[in-house]
């Protein structure tokens, strides 16, 4: 189990008081708000040590102990099973996802996490056409060309289509799942997330035995959004986990490419279709015009900040 740059008494520490600390989210705060607390202190220790002041001295909660307890029973078994953790206090942390506002405190992981990794998101229908399904596999070809990883969220259809594009290409490519990281869905795709674990990165930010629901995916749609540079729509309905990602991608800064079947299908991408961070994609060489002007984009954001001039 990693924790970064902490010491293996350090890295532990901050791990159980960060797993204390979620196991007692009152109601009304969600873990992106605890970590963005722990991400501002620069200590889950110290959030715990001011949680149990706060408390006061003469009547501490008896539930704030059991949580640690919990915590350092879940590491122990966690542990014995060979599970890798990363938590938001951690350098080995995905940098661009650390970088949103509502990031995971925790992150269990198969395979190799890189921690400034470049890619992006390539989305859309479980239940995708002919044409959608080709189109997954050419924006999968476009990201490989131009050395960015291929992200999808391991579900049927048209992110199945991405990472099996990737794989075959010998190319990187990372699967954000909506469930835990011992589990599988859907259960046809074991054997490729198992090849995902193997070659790439497979990514959940749920406990581990954690089953599919409808409130995972649209929360591993944030995710994904945070994790990559932009995210590509390529087939997708009304009420899509899409779309929930495309919307996300506004509040994360992150540019869209909708293709032009999304726009012409659905309301919620006509109504995007305006907006200045969205890109509309009708043909392969459209989409590679997108991609190549959010890569200019970035690298000039970069520069920018590192008070350089692009050439």
């Amino acid at each position: 189990m990693t924790n970064g740059a902490l010491s293996r008494s350090e890295g532990h520490a901050e791990t159980v008081a960060l797993l204390a600390l979620l196991r007692m989210a009152p109601r009304g705060v969600n873990w992106g708000d605890i970590a963005g607390d722990v991400r501002l202190a620069g200590s889950a220790v110290d959030v715990l040590a001011k949680t149990r002041e706060s408390q006061g001295l003469l009547f501490p909660d008896p539930n704030l102990d059991r949580a640690v307890a919990q915590a350092e029973a879940e590491l122990s078994e966690w542990d014995a099973q060979g599970l890798n953790l990363i938590t938001v206090l951690s350098n080995s942390y995905p940098a661009r996802l650390a970088g949103v506002f509502d990031c995971p405190p925790i992150l269990f992981t198969r395979g190799a996490v890189v921690r400034g990794d470049a890619g992006m998101s390539v989305v859309g229908s479980r239940k995708c056409s002919q044409e959608g399904e080709a189109m997954a596999r050419a924006a999968a070809e476009l990201l490989i060309e131009r050395g960015l990883t291929v992200i999808a969220g391991l579900a049927e259809g048209i992110d199945t289509a991405a990472h099996k594009r990737a794989l075959d290409l010998g190319a990187r490519t990372v699967a954000v799942i909506g469930t835990g990281i011992t589990k599988y869905f859907p259960a046809a795709n074991h054997a490729l997330q198992d090849e995902i674990a193997a070659k790439g990165l497979v990514l959940s930010q749920f406990y581990p035995d954690q089953p599919p629901t409808k409130k995972t995916f649209p929360v591993r749609n944030a995710t994904m959004s945070g994790y990559g540079m932009a995210t590509i729509v390529v087939e997708a309905g009304e009420q899509s986990g899409s779309r929930i990602q495309a919307r996300q991608a506004a509040h994360h800064g992150r540019p869209v490419i909708l293709s032009h079947k999304v726009v012409a299908d659905t309301s919620w991408g006509k109504d995007m279709a305006g907006d200045p961070w969205v890109y509309v994609a009708a043909s392969r060489r459209d989409l590679a015009k997108a991609v190549d002007q959010i890569l200019e984009d970035s690298e000039g954001n970069l520069l920018s900040k590192l008070g350089l001039m692009p050439v």
